[in-house]
């Protein structure tokens, strides 16, 4: 199992649930206006809405990566689509903020098992030679998914009113789910570790059940792994200003349609993140073999590389150049996000690998993507949205620091203390 076509058939698979992941997720953004609207809703408000959803997938996180550990990670997968896809479809039925506050919440618990599910299983499926391209590839259903939530969000919410966009996505989440049920298999764990290493695929890894503790041990014990879940946290505060603020920015400065306003906010920058996702995991996987800290480096340079587009993001007051910097900031973070999890399970276990990734979760959703877009709703009611763009840069600078720290200095250590341990209780 793991050979062959069927390991990029399971990469197909995800990437249609991964596309109604952040589908789903990105929605309500492009629906800002017409929620501020009928609610009355505050700049801050708006952005409690998009930070309800981090906060709950961030503190629920290493819950579902543990679990994840445990159980086939196909139920995990599947159970997590129809919950967040049932969630969805009830939305409509808030009435007040509090009430769709709670529902934004609902979805934030439901989503978080994906991931560490998603990674944990592409990784028994994929080993170091295609792993980066494998997660690059399943990382642009991220970048067609938001660009799906973003337009269409807007274009059935001025047609037909907010509501049913949620009821749209949430029902075609649940039919895929219907679809995929018995073509998704569950493979052993660690098969293509052992593989990389001439074991058999038949070993104490795939039925051991190591305490959660044993797990946490392993993540904090391991620098380079720390210093990947603080970049995360700092990509991902910059992601989620782009991604939950651009679509009113570019509707109150461009006077742009709803739903044209949230196609534009998306479309470059997911677009030219396709193009750069794939060869941000080609361009890793190659790096790795030349050097321990490879795909790290890779990350780094893209983080220092995005620094002036985010700042031109909230500065530009010309359509053109608004979608040069998207396009330009969409690139490098495609670089970067091939190898969020790749990197990590350069240096992780494949027993730990599901609570590796709730961790992740946790730290880049709770101390970035849950902070971003109420801090960027608080600064723009005493600045301007424009300013609180653009100093989301400085966050940028912060994530390439650490990822080269990371890249250089602790990596091969940690990388090499991994793989001896591995050959140990492999053989």
């Amino acid at each position: 199992m793991g050979n062959g076509r069927y390991k990029w058939y399971v990469v197909g698979m995800l990437w249609c649930i991964s596309f109604f992941n952040y589908a789903d997720r990105e929605a309500v953004f492009s629906l800002f206006p017409l929620l501020q609207r009928e609610m009355h809703l505050s700049l801050v408000q708006l952005g409690l809405l998009g930070s309800a959803f981090a906060w709950v997938y961030g503190l629920a996180a290493p819950f579902a990566g543990g679990i994840v550990d445990r159980v086939r990670r196909k139920s995990a997968i599947l159970g997590g689509l129809y919950a967040w896809s049932t969630i969805t479809l009830l939305t409509p039925l808030s009435r007040t903020f509090h009430q769709l506050l709670s529902f934004m919440a609902a979805e934030g618990l439901g989503e978080t098992f994906y991931y560490p599910g998603s990674m944990s299983l592409i990784s028994d499926y994929h080993g170091k030679a295609t792993r980066s391209r494998a997660m690059g590839l399943h990382q642009t259903s991220v970048y067609l998914g938001t660009i799906a939530g973003g337009f269409f969000a807007g274009l059935i919410g001025e047609r037909y009113g907010w509501r049913w966009s949620f009821v749209s996505f949430g029902a075609l989440g649940i039919l895929l789910g219907c679809v995929l049920i018995g073509s998704l298999r569950e493979p052993r764990r660690g098969a293509t570790d052992f593989a990389d290493q001439r074991q058999s695929v038949e070993g104490h890894l795939n039925h051991e059940k190591v305490p959660v503790s044993t797990l946490l041990a392993v993540v904090w014990r391991t620098p380079s792994a720390v210093m990947l879940m603080g970049g995360f946290a700092c990509a991902n505060f910059v992601a989620l200003v782009l991604l939950s603020w651009m679509p009113k920015f570019v509707y109150d400065r461009f006077h742009l349609s709803l739903a044209m306003a949230g196609l534009s906010a998306v479309l470059f920058a997911q677009l030219s993140s396709m193009i750069g996702s794939p060869l941000g995991g080609w361009f890793a996987d190659l790096l790795r073999r030349r050097m321990a800290g490879g795909r790290m480096l890779v990350q780094a340079l893209a983080m220092f590389c995005g620094v002036p587009f985010v700042i031109l993001c909230g500065k530009t007051t010309s359509m053109g150049w608004l979608i040069v910097a998207l396009t330009a900031w969409g690139f490098f973070k495609g670089l970067y996000d091939a190898n969020i999890f790749a990197s990590a399970f350069d240096v992780i276990p494949p027993q730990a690998r599901g609570t590796a990734a709730g961790f992740m979760n946790m730290v880049g959703w709770l101390g970035g993507g849950g902070v971003a877009p109420v801090a960027i709703g608080f600064v723009a009611e005493r600045y301007s949205l424009s300013t609180a763009i653009s100093l989301a840069s400085i966050v940028y600078l912060a994530a390439g620091t650490l990822l080269l720290v990371a890249a250089v200095r602790f990596a091969p250590v940690d990388t090499a203390r991994y793989e001896h341990a591995f050959v140990s209780t492999g053989s």
